[in-house]
């Protein structure tokens, strides 16, 4: 069963790389069973009338890749694609992600976290320019980069008790390498014809140019992809994740984020950089998430 749309923000993201999944998969010789989530009640309706023998999770953002749907699966004990309930929680949660990557030795901007609402009485002591985001969300929804007083009227945000990470804004290159199976292998960079590479850079056609390999010295991209490694270690992700840096000379390599659940089109990411690294086409890479999905077993 491949499972896509869901409840976040990144909704219609899953639904247009649902597509290609659920062919490439087909090409692979699976029965796909494609459910659209909109009712969790729905979903077990359905899963209890197919017994799916594997869920190719396809969906993104919050209850997607933050642990929600895993668990529910974990408890189904139907084995599942990409990382369990632990790293999916963690890495959707930049805040525990960046101590994660600390203990791992790994360069992170210095930051703040706190509610909108304490944002709003208390400002922060970060000096200007600095970076707003949730501390849990995707595919830079909600990011604010405040580069004067007269950016902070733009900041909207629906309640005042979401979680924000506030941080130094790291200027630079911005750089992303794929991890499959705890290893490193390139490293890409992103130039988006947008200030930074947001939600509109991210699936707009031609608005974010992908240099593969990334023109940088060989110890920066040694740098990516030991970051890449450590952190997909540390949270103990499931064969594939994919991690976001910032490069400059003066700052070196900063670690941004790490996508756990990373975009799965055709042409995203990971699947190009599988592709340019180790041969491997898009039915292949889909094959081996199918291969290597697991769900928490129950004690007897």
């Amino acid at each position: 069963m491949l499972i896509v749309g869901g409840f976040s923000n990144e909704r219609e993201v899953s639904l247009n790389a649902g597509g290609d999944i659920a062919k490439a998969l087909k090409e692979s010789g699976y029965e796909v069973i494609v459910h659209d989530l909109v009712d969790c009640w729905k979903l077990l309706d359905v899963i209890r009338e197919e017994r799916p023998d594997v869920v190719f999770n396809g969906l993104y953002g919050n209850w997607g890749e933050d642990g929600e749907i895993q668990g529910l699966l974990d408890c189904l004990q139907i084995p599942y694609t990409h990382s369990g309930v632990s790293a999916s929680a963690a890495g959707m949660n930049k805040y525990l992600t960046k101590l994660a990557a600390i203990k791992c030795g790994i360069k992170v901007a210095k930051d703040e976290k706190m509610t909108f609402g304490e944002f709003k009485r208390n400002g922060t002591s970060l000096k200007l320019p600095f970076v707003i985001k949730p501390v849990a969300d995707g595919s830079s929804c909600g990011v604010y980069i405040i580069e004067n007083k007269g950016d902070l009227s733009k900041i909207k945000y629906s309640d005042d008790k979401i979680e924000l990470l506030i941080e130094e804004y790291i200027s630079g290159q911005e750089l992303t390498s794929m991890c499959l199976e705890g290893k490193a292998y390139i490293v890409t960079e992103l130039r988006a014809k947008s200030k930074f590479y947001d939600y509109k850079a991210k699936y707009t056609g031609g608005m974010t140019e992908h240099i593969l390999p990334a023109e940088i010295p060989d110890e920066v991209k040694n740098i990516c992809l030991d970051y890449a490694e450590k952190i997909h270690r540390a949270l103990g992700c499931n064969t594939i994740s994919r991690t976001d840096f910032r490069y400059n000379p003066q700052d070196g390599v900063v670690m941004l984020e790490i996508n756990t659940n990373p975009g799965m089109t055709s042409l995203s990411l990971v699947p190009e950089q599988v592709k340019y690294a180790l041969g491997m086409s898009y039915a292949q890479l889909c094959d081996l998430l199918v291969r290597n999905a697991k769900c928490r077993k129950l004690k007897s």
